[in-house]
């Protein structure tokens, strides 16, 4: 299937350049998104999840390329780990972070987490908006995140910009998250 060309993602991109908040599957679960460069969308999204802002966010692309203006000093080795394609496990990672990374992204953490994804709803929106996006499970503070478009829509009903096409990959589970610099493992998928 051609996600790049299907109007619904292209009008899922449309929205999120504008400044919305569009909902998108992704690897395991569903993902409420946003440009990283827009701040109202960004507060717009942790007050839609009741998420408080000093969490931070999850930052997806289809190109490791895109990250650059947001981490900091990576070996090639790390970068190829970031820049690697999930096979059985998806992998988020904390990488360390540049001064420009917005505090709104990160949180009080000292680290960035970014992923490649994979997921072809997900790289198509990203290579459509053509720059990282927000990426946090669809759910509100608490509750189970969606694995479904009904259970986006019953959380958030019409609060959102528009709600992508597609379905969740087999990944069953938001991603593991893990350190870049001393492989630990922060969150088991």
């Amino acid at each position: 299937m051609d996600w790049l060309h299907r109007p619904e993602m292209v009008y899922a991109a449309q929205a999120v350049r504008n400044g919305g908040v569009v909902a998108c599957p992704t690897e395991g679960v569903w993902g409420l998104s946003c440009d990283v460069r827009c701040e109202d969308a960004v507060r717009r999204i942790l007050g839609l999840k009741g998420r408080p802002s000093h969490k931070g966010l999850i930052l997806i692309t289809d190109h490791v390329d895109r990250l650059t203006p947001y981490v900091g000093d990576l070996s090639a080795q790390q970068w190829a780990l970031v820049r690697r394609k999930p096979n059985l496990r998806v992998t988020t990672w904390l990488v360390p972070l540049n001064n420009d990374t917005p505090s709104l992204i990160t949180g009080e953490h000292s680290k960035l987490a970014v992923r490649v994804t994979a997921h072809p709803p997900a790289t198509a929106l990203c290579a459509l908006v053509a720059a990282p996006l927000v990426s946090t499970s669809a759910n509100t503070a608490g509750c189970p995140a969606a694995k479904t478009r009904a259970e986006v829509l019953a959380y958030f009903g019409d609060s959102l910009d528009y709600v992508a096409p597609g379905s969740v990959g087999g990944a069953g589970a938001p991603s593991e998250i893990r350190d870049i610099l001393t492989s630990e493992v922060v969150r088991a998928q």
